[in-house]
């Protein structure tokens, strides 16, 4: 007992002061203790990668539509211009063989068949089959059902 030190006739703060502190614990790792932690975050990182690269590629598979939608704004609702962005949108979207060809009823019938939501009346109809040829007055239903078909088509080989 000669190596403790003599508390007789201490009063408590000389006590508290003989103390030793408490040794700190060594610092917790932030590295993960165990493979399968390490093989979750790489799944991770490949699944927010691939999530990233599917929304780039449809971003840039839809920068046809987003250039025709401005080309829409700017175009005045000439019908004459309408028809021709149409016909330009759908020339991106569809096969040439598919598009190029049609007129009159058979474009609107196409124009219908690949987004039967688009609304198009009577008058629509003849300012987009007569406004490339015939100058017509300027039609904001025809601009605002253009913007319909060049938002909600299905181009060939989407998804659905």
């Amino acid at each position: 007992m000669a190596d403790l030190p003599q508390t007789d006739g201490k009063n408590l703060v000389e006590l508290l002061d003989m103390l030793k502190p408490i040794p700190e614990p060594a610092p917790i790792s932030m590295w993960p203790a165990t493979g399968g932690w390490i093989w979750l975050g790489l799944a991770l990182a490949l699944l927010i990668g691939w999530i990233a690269w599917r929304r780039w590629r449809h971003w840039q598979a839809n920068a046809y539509r987003r250039a025709a939608l401005a080309e829409l704004q700017a175009s005045g609702d000439d019908p004459a211009e309408i028809a021709a962005i149409l016909r330009r949108t759908a020339l991106v979207a569809y096969p040439r063989r598919d598009v190029a060809s049609l007129t009159g009823g058979d474009w609107i019938a196409f124009l219908r068949e690949r987004c039967p939501d688009m609304g198009i009346d009577s008058s629509s109809r003849r300012a987009l089959t007569e406004g490339p040829y015939k100058p017509r007055s300027p039609d904001p239903a025809l601009g605002l059902i253009a913007q319909t078909w060049v938002r909600r088509h299905r181009p060939e080989g989407a998804r659905r």
